[in-house]
């Protein structure tokens, strides 16, 4: 599961998105290029938010088990969803494909414990959202030459697997200091139950270790 699951790595999924732009704009699609980078950074701007939200208030939402939305669900189902539209210009494939890829990676999260089913699903529905936009956005499919767009996925992928950024850690500090100015989220003096919510919970996205 650990080899499945890296494939939606950050160290991944960044260069492979650059590539895919950098192709698409190369290929003379440019309004392509640019929705593909603008919805993948919204995409993951919108999780970013929900896991500073989450982990900032673990105890508010403690009750709902989510403390950190998958990313790595986000971006695989994103990139899936949106590539499918790119290479095939047939919308009709876009949901399957982007539902089977963000099922995978969303099981390899639950059975490497990383993960609860909420924060996968809020992962996927991200992903999905991120896709319909990209859709909606990017306009009449454009004809591009699929053949140097894969090969170009299947160098970076190849180069990247199994590498991995530290992002997490970033998240975790911003959300601690983000709980200091949300009152409804700060615990009470000397109450060390919101840190012990979020500090000790392994590096979700990264560390691979299970969930407490």
């Amino acid at each position: 599961m650990t080899f499945l699951t890296d494939f939606a790595d950050q160290a991944v999924i960044l260069p492979l998105v650059l590539t895919v732009a950098m192709m698409l704009a190369i290929q003379g699609w440019t309004r392509g290029a640019l929705t593909w980078l603008l919805v993948i950074a919204a995409t993951f701007g919108t999780i970013l938010c929900l896991k500073l939200i989450f982990l900032a208030c673990a105890p508010v939402f403690g009750v709902l088990d989510t403390r950190s939305p998958s990313g790595h669900v986000a971006a695989a189902t994103v990139v899936a969803g949106a590539l499918a539209f790119i290479l095939t210009r047939r919308p009709a494939v876009i949901l399957p494909v982007a539902l089977a890829v963000s099922v995978m990676i969303a099981l390899s999260r639950l059975v490497l414990g990383v993960h609860s089913l909420p924060e996968v699903v809020l992962g996927g529905l991200a992903g999905l959202a991120g896709t319909a936009a990209f859709l909606y956005l990017a306009g009449p499919p454009r004809l591009v030459r699929p053949l140097p767009i894969v090969a170009a996925i299947a160098v970076v992928t190849a180069l990247f697997h199994g590498t991995h950024l530290p992002a997490e850690a970033v998240i975790l500090r911003s959300a601690l200091g983000l709980a200091d100015y949300v009152a409804v989220c700060r615990p009470e003096s000397g109450d060390e139950r919101h840190l012990a919510a979020i500090s000790p919970s392994p590096v979700p996205e990264f560390g691979r270790q299970a969930r407490p």
